[in-house]
């Protein structure tokens, strides 16, 4: 049975709203904090209580620090290292924290044009910013690691003081973090924070829900009241509804006046509503035409999803699908060090046994043009260091 845990940032989205949402869904705060101690930052400990935002009920969470954080910017590599030496944290929470670290890293270093390297974490690089984002990677694990979907952020106006100074709101990082996913421009205040907003970039697939049964709603409240829309995050845990969810489908339509630009278009259109793949292959059509065969693989309950975006934004004047069954490796991620720098691994697992391994090329590519090395010999390097003949 797949679980799906569907995430609405009515009012925006914070880290600690995160994990707030995670104990009204019912997890103990004793199971995060038992999961977050091995974390070597200073003395912290997690405060939670009722709150109320425009009527709705829910629970507020601080990270309340027991000293003074005395070392407020950290390098990536000094929270890498924070992370990965965690004894407590499994190693899916660990790749999780870092990817969504990693994200936070790109961002930044983008906006201010530098390398991921020379970025030193500011408000994200504080103690309750550490916890916040590693409490989220163990909050999904606690809630049995659901299929995580989220509707758009709302991303908030005005200026913010921040580090930096004053900056507008979104602030670059946040705008940055969202490219390519669907985002709402409204409201006003910082209502989805760089934490909020990796964490939805990195754990979630933002866009339309699938369809599934209800079973559990909470609330994290946020620290504050804006006057429009209570700053609450909203959490619907259920599971797949049976009739939607039995086995996969293939969307298909035949292109005969499609332009490459235009293909590229559809292919990623369907990635960015949730199929699972999408493709495009040549055929000779009718009166010995040549054209294209356009597929979508998706699950069952984003068949119409994929169907009305496909029907919105070809040239089709309609879609044919069919039922498909497949048999897929479980997958998760490890990063590994080469000798120029460290990338991540996506493994294939049978019974726990892993049947296949691939560098993730964006990562090599980075490494190799730092390096000024073949990306090829980055991801023999990266095969090598899992344990698998380059």
């Amino acid at each position: 049975m797949r679980r799906i845990l569907y995430l609405e940032p009515v009012g925006g989205i914070a880290g600690d709203m995160f994990l707030a949402v995670g104990i009204d869904l019912g997890l103990a705060p004793e199971a995060i904090e038992a999961a977050l101690r091995g974390l070597k930052v200073p003395g912290w400990k997690l405060a939670v209580s009722r709150a109320v935002r425009h009527a709705i009920s829910g629970t507020h969470l601080d990270v309340v620090l027991d000293a003074r954080e005395v070392h407020p910017h950290r390098a990536y590599a000094d929270i890498r290292r924070l992370i990965e030496s965690a004894s407590t944290l499994s190693d899916r929470a660990k790749a999780r924290a870092l990817a969504v670290f990693r994200a936070i890293g790109e961002a930044e270093a983008k906006v201010h044009g530098v390398s991921i390297d020379d970025i030193h974490f500011h408000e994200v690089g504080a103690v309750d910013s550490i916890v916040d984002i590693c409490g989220a990677a163990v909050v999904l694990e606690l809630l049995g690691d659901p299929e995580v979907h989220a509707a758009p952020p709302p991303l908030g106006s005005g200026t913010i003081r921040v580090a930096h100074g004053a900056m507008p709101i979104p602030v670059p990082a946040t705008l940055e973090l969202l490219r390519d996913v669907p985002v709402r421009f409204e409201g006003v205040g910082e209502l989805t924070t760089p934490t909020g907003a990796a964490l939805l970039k990195v754990l979630t697939k933002i866009g339309h829900p699938p369809d599934f049964i209800v079973e559990k709603v909470g609330y994290g409240v946020g620290t504050k009241d804006f006057r429009d829309r209570p700053n609450v995050l909203r959490a619907s845990l259920g599971r797949m509804e049976a009739s939607r969810s039995e086995g996969l489908w293939v969307v298909e339509a035949n292109l005969d006046d499609a332009t490459p630009q235009l293909l590229g278009h559809l292919v990623e259109r369907m990635l960015g509503v949730g199929a699972l793949d999408a493709w495009v292959a040549p055929v000779v059509m009718k009166k010995s035409r040549p054209g294209h065969l356009l597929s979508v693989l998706t699950e069952g309950g984003l068949r119409d999803a994929v169907v009305d975006t496909l029907l919105r934004e070809s040239t089709s004047l309609g879609v044919r699908y069919h039922r498909v069954e497949r048999q897929a490796l479980e997958r998760d991620w490890v990063e590994v060090e080469t000798p120029w720098g460290r990338v991540r691994v996506k493994r294939g697992l049978l019974n726990g046994a892993v049947l296949n391994a691939h560098p993730e090329f964006e990562d090599c590519r980075r490494v190799a043009e730092e390096a000024k090395v073949p990306v090829k010999q980055v991801m023999a390097a990266a095969l090598v260091a899992l344990g698998l003949p380059g």
